[in-house]
């Protein structure tokens, strides 16, 4: 089963199983990871921004011109910076290290 590690504000990393198909913020609610996530997946917030290790950064798919629309709302864009839900697991990306930002931005809440 490929595997990727999760790496939270305060650092600790959290290794765990990554099943093919799946997006990262599906495995880490899988996994008891905070990661929000409040549009469900459904491309309409920032609230799964991860920001990907740079040494798997170009071996993600490209980003949609809506994740790039909605990664502008997200707190503490890098130049790795991902939705969560747009990165599905494939064996290439087996090890793949994502670090979970300090905080959110939930445009949805009212």
């Amino acid at each position: 089963m490929p595997k990727m590690t999760f790496i939270d504000a305060n650092g600790t990393r959290h290794d765990v199983e990554a099943p093919e198909g799946l997006s990262v913020l599906e495995i880490a609610h899988r996994n008891g990871i905070n990661l929000e996530g409040a549009c469900e997946g459904s491309l309409a917030c920032s609230t799964c921004h991860v920001i990907v290790d740079a040494d798997w950064f170009d071996r993600l798919d490209e980003s949609t011109e809506e994740e790039e629309d909605m990664l502008d709302l997200a707190f503490g864009l890098t130049h790795t910076s991902r939705l969560g839900c747009q990165i599905k697991m494939t064996p290439d990306l087996d090890g793949l290290v994502v670090t979970l930002p300090a905080a959110t931005r939930n445009m949805m809440v009212e």
